[in-house]
C-alpha cells in the first residue's frame, strides 16, 4: 500500500528520481554522449522511441533495429526533424525468428562499428497464440528468446569496445513488473504453450516472458564479472503507459479501461525515463546484475532473485538456441533432475 501512495504521489527515491521523472529529466546529469554507440530494439514507438530521441538529443549514435521498417524509419525522420545532427541507422529485424537475429548481427559486424550500450526494450504482448518459425512459442521467443541471442552475439563486440574506449558498456534489458504474476515452472509452462493452444494464457506467457529477462540479467551479471569483463547489466520495469503493446485490442473497451485507470498510468516520457537511467546515470558504473522501477532500485519476485533459476534458465536456453526445441522439451525430465549442461 505505501509503495501505491508512493507511486501515485511521485515520491523522490534514493536517486534523486519518482515515478514522475522523465527520460528528459532523469538524462540532464549526462548532456554529452557522443562517444556512445547504441543499439535499441523496439524503438518504433512508445518507450522504445521516446527512448531513442532523448538519447539522441544526448548525442547517442543509435542504430535501430525492427521488423518494420518503414516505423523505424518514420522514428529516424521524427528525431532527425528535431535533432538534425542525430546519427541513426535503421537495420532490419525481427526478434521472433532466430535467423533474422543471426542475420541483423551479421549486419552489423560488418559496419565495423563499436558497440557501448544495448537496450533490449522490444515487447511483445497478445490474448492470441502464436508459436515462431522456431517451435517457440511467440510471446516467449520475441520478448525474451531473441534478446538473450542478440545479446549474446553482440557481446565480443561490447566487450572489445570498452577495452578499446576505456568506457564502460551496458547492458539494459526492459522487463515488466508483471513478472511477479508468474509462478510455477518456466520451462514446463514454455513446452505446454509452444506445443498445444489450449494451455496458452496471453497475459501469463507475457509474465513468463518478462521473468525470462530478469533471470537473463542475474546469470549474465554473474558470467560477466566472472569473465572480468567491463560491461555490465541490468533490468527494468518501465512502469505503465499507453503503448502499441496493447494493439491487438484496442478498441471501445480498451479506451475506457485507460480512461478510468489514467491516474495510474505513466505518460510516455515518464515510462521511457527507467530506461535512460539505467542505460545513462553515472552513478551506476560497476552496478551489475539489479532490477530498477521509477528510476531506483527495487525487489523482483522471489522467482526473479533465483540464481539456481537463473542458472537453470540459461542452460535451457542454450538448448533451444543449440538445437530444435523439442530437443529441450522431449527431454524435459533431464532439466528437472539438474543433470543438462551448458552447450
Amino acid at each position: 500500500m505505501l509503495e501505491t501512495v508512493k507511486y501515485l504521489i511521485g515520491s523522490v527515491g534514493a536517486s534523486g528520481f519518482s515515478s514522475k521523472s522523465t527520460a528528459e529529466q532523469v538524462t540532464d546529469r549526462c548532456p554529452h554522449l557522443r562517444s556512445i554507440t547504441a543499439v535499441i530494439t523496439g524503438a518504433t514507438s512508445g518507450i522504445g522511441a521516446e527512448t531513442a530521441r532523448v538519447l539522441a538529443k544526448r548525442g547517442v549514435r543509435l542504430v535501430l533495429p525492427a521488423r518494420n521498417l518503414k516505423a523505424a524509419e518514420d522514428t529516424k525522420a521524427r528525431i532527425t526533424s528535431e535533432y538534425p545532427e542525430a546519427e541513426i541507422i535503421v537495420m532490419s529485424l525481427d526478434l521472433s525468428s532466430l535467423h533474422s537475429v543471426r542475420t541483423f548481427v551479421a549486419n552489423f559486424h560488418s559496419l565495423n562499428m563499436p558497440l557501448n550500450l544495448l537496450i533490449n526494450n522490444a515487447g511483445r504482448f497478445s490474448y492470441d497464440h502464436a508459436v515462431s518459425e522456431d517451435g517457440i512459442e511467440m510471446t516467449f521467443a520475441t520478448n525474451y528468446l531473441g534478446h538473450f541471442l542478440l545479446t549474446k552475439l553482440l557481446l565480443a563486440k561490447m566487450i572489445e569496445t570498452a577495452e578499446a574506449s576505456g568506457v564502460q558498456g551496458r547492458i539494459v534489458n526492459v522487463s515488466s513488473n508483471l513478472h511477479n504474476w508468474f509462478s510455477g515452472d518456466v520451462i514446463a509452462y514454455l513446452a505446454s504453450i509452444s506445443k498445444d493452444k489450449s494451455e496458452y494464457d496471453g497475459t501469463r506467457a507475457y509474465a513468463l516472458s518478462k521473468l525470462a529477462n530478469i533471470l537473463h540479467t542475474k546469470e549474465l551479471a554473474r558470467r560477466l564479472e566472472e569473465m572480468g569483463a567491463n560491461v555490465t547489466v541490468n533490468c527494468l520495469n518501465p512502469g505503465i503507459a499507453r503503448t502499441r503493446l496493447t494493439r491487438d485490442r484496442d478498441g471501445l473497451i480498451t479506451d475506457m479501461v485507460f480512461f478510468l485507470a489514467s491516474k495510474l498510468l505513466k505518460t510516455i516520457p515518464q515510462g521511457a525515463a527507467t530506461t535512460c537511467y539505467v542505460a545513462t546515470d553515472t552513478r551506476l558504473a560497476n552496478i551489475s546484475g539489479r532490477y530498477y522501477s521509477d528510476c531506483n532500485e527495487a525487489s523482483t519476485s522471489k522467482m526473479g532473485s533465483s540464481l539456481s533459476e537463473a542458472a537453470r534458465l540459461w542452460a535451457a536456453t542454450e538448448i533451444m538456441l543449440s538445437a530444435d526445441p523439442n530437443t529441450l522439451f522431449n527431454h524435459y525430465s533431464d532439466i528437472l533432475s539438474g543433470t543438462t549442461h551448458d552447450h
